[in-house]
């Protein structure tokens, strides 16, 4: 890469063979970023997308001018702690953080808001490599996507989804004023920016410094403080990215048996037929629109475990020759973060007819494809405590069922927006989303907590229904089905065990991923839903008023 100026060992190299190697060799983009995804008109048609990047500190667009320039000084904080451990000069490592910080900050402002694009029809722009390098000339984009997505052959006339053409279009004039005035600036950004990128795998210095940043950046965006995560669990998830094809096949085999696969399946088909038996007497919903969503759901594919794909025989068998394995541990998680690329790529470039799963067999994240019309339940959401065969029914039910039921219900998000249906009595529906609103307004927020209810409310209309449509289908099940085990060291009966199992599953610590999330905070997912069912007020004897009893309910599902 050529070093850097802060320890005095820098070769001026060519600007974009640099960017170039940054993106191709190790992974990291530090002007936009570039992967394989679905071409918006043909789903199951991979194209190279063009985004912008993700910052590495937690700005908005509307933050406080104040918070904004203390969030800056902690990073320059760490990035001077980092080029001090890389062995640099003190008074050139606080130059070049300075100015590193100075384009991270001129590039943010660059950004539009993603609403913003969609509303002018600019989030989904078709352009060729040519027309790209037409529009933003100081990427070499050819040359460095040639390199990052091998073995595609990529042509000056290849297709390419972009998402802000705006942004691009100033960063590179950003760019080519820093190549002409201050090109030894921009060297140090950008492997600034790697260091940044590779720091898990290196020493517990380097870790440590991380802790402190993450620690001081969640106090000022008045966060809760993040629990300490156990290294090894990073080594486990790392291991699972980049071995997923032999593990997969591995994981379901011995944690998803036909029985498992079984009882999910006939609990999936309770939960489904109670949705279908709610869609019918929806008051705001007319016959028309009631039988067009039963369809929907009649019509639905569901996918449990893993993709059949990640099943294949051979790829169990498949033996990584291109990934070295060594002393360094920074080298051997190099060396799997390329081979992992160039198998990505590989993937895309094979027939795929079938949906094209988006998380791993291990993960407890259930999702819905629009494009696919699939919702699909991987086998590590289908273990304790979420299900297992042998649990009672109260337990699976309230647990996996309503994640199950949520999931369905995204099968109606565009119903939910504004003018997405026109059959609807919009009146009761609009009436319904006000008082859902309300509703999660009412409740207290602890300390450091905050969430936006415009992002929320789809997901919180998702918990709401999905736990009464399980309630419905879990009921359904007790008058057909007496003699409901309980736990014998809980006294509660098997209702109270029901609501029990879903507070429990959706109650957790904070995460990483929280400030992306378009969830309520745990607390809300819990205390919303209950909240508003009659029968958990009737089975725990809440009093009239309480926080879990209000005097009004709502219901849009």
């Amino acid at each position: 890469l050529g070093g850097w100026r802060i320890s005095g060992k820098w070769t001026s190299l060519n600007f974009n063979r640099t960017l170039r190697l940054l993106m191709s060799q190790y992974g990291h983009f530090p002007f936009f970023r570039a992967y394989l995804g679905p071409h918006p008109a043909s789903p199951h048609t991979p194209v190279i997308q063009i985004d912008q990047p993700e910052f590495d500190v937690p700005l908005k667009q509307d933050q406080e001018q104040k918070i904004y320039a203390q969030i800056f000084r902690e990073y320059l904080t760490y990035l001077n702690q980092l080029g001090t451990l890389l062995g640099g000069d003190p008074s050139k490592v606080q130059e070049h953080s300075s100015l590193s910080i100075s384009i991270t900050s001129r590039l943010f402002q660059f950004l539009r808001p993603l609403e913003q694009r969609r509303a002018q029809g600019k989030l989904f722009q078709m352009v060729t490599i040519d027309q790209l390098k037409e529009m933003a000339p100081a990427i070499d984009w050819l040359s460095c996507l040639q390199a990052t997505f091998t073995p595609m052959s990529l042509s000056p006339s290849q297709s390419l989804v972009v998402h802000d053409v705006e942004y691009l279009k100033n960063m590179s004039q950003l760019v080519e004023e820093m190549l002409l005035k201050q090109r030894d600036f921009l060297q140090s950004h950008m492997i600034l920016g790697l260091v940044v990128t590779l720091s898990p795998a290196l020493d517990s210095q380097f870790q440590e410094a991380r802790r402190k940043l993450s620690q001081k950046l969640r106090e000022l965006t008045e966060q809760p403080p993040m629990p300490a995560r156990p290294r090894w669990m990073k080594c486990v998830e790392e291991t699972g990215t980049f071995f997923e094809p032999t593990l997969a096949a591995l994981f379901v085999r011995e944690a998803f048996g036909p029985s498992t696969r079984s009882a999910a399946m006939k609990l999936f088909t309770a939960i489904r037929d109670a949705l279908i038996t709610r869609l019918r007497n929806l008051p705001w919903m007319n016959e028309e629109t009631q039988n067009m969503a039963q369809d929907k759901v009649a019509q639905l594919q569901v996918e449990m475990g893993a993709s059949e794909w990640a099943l294949k025989p051979e790829l169990a068998r498949q033996e990584y020759n291109d990934i070295q394995l060594g002393s360094s541990f920074l080298q051997s998680v190099l060396s799997c973060v390329r081979s992992l690329r160039a198998r990505i790529v590989q993937s895309f470039l094979q027939p795929h007819p079938q949906h094209r799963w988006k998380v791993s067999p291990w993960d407890v994240n259930a999702y819905y494809s629009v494009s696919d019309h699939v919702v699909v339940f991987p086998a590590g959401l289908l273990q304790p405590p979420f299900f297992h065969p042998g649990y009672p029914r109260a337990v699976n039910f309230g647990a996996a069922g309503s994640i199950m039921a949520h999931e369905l219900l995204h099968i109606f998000y565009q119903l939910l927006l504004p003018g997405g249906c026109f059959a609807c009595d919009n009146h009761a529906l609009q009436e319904a989303h006000l008082c859902l609103k309300r509703h999660y307004a009412a409740f207290p927020l602890p300390s450091r907590t905050s969430f936006n209810d415009s992002l929320t409310f789809l997901e919180n209309a998702a918990d709401v229904g999905g736990l009464a449509i399980a309630l419905q289908a879990y009921s359904k099940r007790l008058l057909r089905h007496h003699g409901e085990t309980v736990l014998p060291s809980l006294d509660l009966s098997p209702q109270q065990i029901f609501f029990r199992s879903y507070a429990q599953v959706m109650c957790r610590k904070p995460s990483p991923q929280d400030s992306h999330d378009t969830h309520s905070p745990p607390h809300l997912r819990v205390h919303g839903p209950l909240s508003s069912t009659p029968a958990f007020a009737r089975y725990f004897r809440c009093a009239r008023g309480a926080l879990l009893n209000p005097s009004s309910r709502c219901q849009l599902w």
